[in-house]
């Protein structure tokens, strides 16, 4: 029962944050909660479901109320992030969070404990696309033009001397799962996601597509802190986070995000997506 009220309320949460509705604490006396920011990467159903479990962990451990967020698409949360104090924590995508601590201060304090993110190109198996110079005057489903994998492709794509904007037809989706359902129903040649994402889809949805091609890889996601955010509190946010691994309540929470930790991040992991992220016009 308490599992499906944190359910219910998380989800409500991320269905007013997305609407642009404030929340302001109804008692004088209790601090307001810790907002914590999550990239739409999937939908707000989607996100409570994954996040919503290390949320309340968080909660649970630095005894401090913590709020999930979201954002419509990915433009809104990024001009969320770059404006106000609106997020106090932040789960984004590598490129964005260099934009958000160039532009914002923000500070990455653990990352993913895995090598690297990158995205891939799928198609059906029974398709005659069969590599990725075979995309030529095809459609190519993605998600937002603002995600990694997007970008990812689009620089895939640029390297094998494809031109996105002319070669072939980009196709914006609602999200990664929404990219892979157009591409398996036929509505789409191909579709590119975050290899993970398409790891993690159903089965049957996986046995009937394949893989043809990859792009290069980027430092894993972070969890980063805003500026204005109490500094013991991001200290303590940190020995939390990387101590998950070392406690069965972790170890299941780590389980449940398919992860096997999180590690400090140290300084220059993601100086280099400069070149990504500067492409994307944000200011």
């Amino acid at each position: 029962m308490h599992s499906l009220i944190s359910y219910l309320a998380g989800f409500i949460v991320l269905v007013l944050s997305s609407q642009s509705l404030g929340q302001t604490s109804a008692d004088g006396d209790k601090p307001d909660p810790l907002v914590f920011g999550f990239l739409p990467i999937v939908s707000s159903e989607l996100l409570v479901q994954r996040f919503s479990p290390l949320t309340d962990y968080l909660s649970e451990k630095l005894g401090t109320e913590i709020r999930m967020e979201t954002a419509p698409d990915f433009k809104s949360f990024v001009q969320r992030t770059n404006e106000g104090r609106h997020y106090d924590i932040l789960f984004t995508a590598p490129h964005l969070y260099y934009l958000a601590s160039k532009n914002s201060g923000y500070r990455a304090i653990v990352r993913v404990d895995r090598p690297g993110m990158k995205a891939v190109i799928v198609t059906p198996v029974k398709s005659t696309i069969s590599s990725i110079q075979d995309l030529r005057g095809r459609r190519l489903a993605t998600t937002d033009p603002m995600a990694l994998a997007t970008v990812l492709a689009r620089a895939r794509l640029a390297q094998a001397g494809i031109n996105p904007d002319k070669d072939l037809t980009l196709i914006a989706t609602p999200s990664h799962n929404a990219s892979l359902l157009s591409c398996y129903r036929g509505t789409t040649d191909a579709a590119v996601l975050i290899r993970p994402l398409y790891l993690r889809a159903r089965p049957e949805i996986r046995d009937n597509t394949r893989i043809i091609a990859e792009t290069g890889s980027v430092p894993h996601m972070p969890v980063a802190v805003a500026p204005w955010l109490d500094k013991d509190v991001a200290r303590q946010l940190r020995t939390i986070l990387v101590d998950m691994s070392g406690n069965p309540q972790g170890r299941a929470l780590l389980q449940h995000l398919d992860w096997p930790g999180f590690v400090a991040v140290q300084p220059g992991d993601y100086g280099g997506l400069g070149v990504i992220a500067d492409k994307l016009g944000v200011e």
